[in-house]
């Protein structure tokens, strides 16, 4: 009688540890938001010793993967090769991939050209710095000293000091001779 008391209690024993198995856990979750965060930011690119570009944000992320976001807007200045400043670029949203080395600036974008006395306003931007070139798919409007063009899609470079705005919009005047 004892034996069989012993065995029931063994038994009674091992299927209790049995039981109590640890819970089964899904796949750990991967932490994919910003790894760094700055504020009041200003960081200047040179080239030469020679600044190229000065940037301005109030606030920036950074990410495991190099990409940056600039989620309260952005402030871009941009010089000649003699340190002169050439053009500005200001936009309400930027962020900048890594991977592709490009930028997009979104919202309220507007780039001055000081040279030309030139603006330029979009909704979207994106700048290429290697190639030091913007485009954009979106409408374009370009406030020139005594006219204003529209359009979308525009490629220039990063200073505007030369442009094309891919589909024009509006009427526009012709100046010179009739091609015959």
């Amino acid at each position: 009688m004892a034996f069989a008391f012993i065995m029931r209690l063994l038994l009674f024993i091992l299927l209790t540890i049995s039981a109590c198995s640890p819970p089964e856990t899904g796949p750990p979750v991967i932490y994919d938001g910003p790894i760094r965060e700055a504020t009041d930011v200003e960081l200047f690119y040179s080239e030469n010793f020679i600044i190229k570009v000065k940037l301005k944000a109030k606030k920036v992320l950074e990410f495991q993967n190099g990409d940056r976001e600039f989620p309260d807007g952005i402030y871009l200045e941009f010089f000649n090769e003699s340190g002169q400043l050439t053009s500005t670029l200001r936009a309400n949203e930027a962020h900048y991939f890594k991977a592709d080395d490009q930028w997009r600036a979104r919202g309220k974008v507007e780039v001055i050209n000081l040279e030309k006395n030139e603006q330029l306003n979009t909704e979207e931007l994106f700048w290429r710095p290697a190639k030091e070139e913007i485009f954009t798919e979106k409408f374009v409007s370009i406030r020139m000293q005594n006219e204003v063009l529209y359009g979308e899609g525009l490629r220039a470079r990063q200073d505007m000091s030369d442009y094309t705005i891919l589909r024009p919009q509006g009427e526009f005047e012709l100046t010179g001779e009739p091609a015959k």
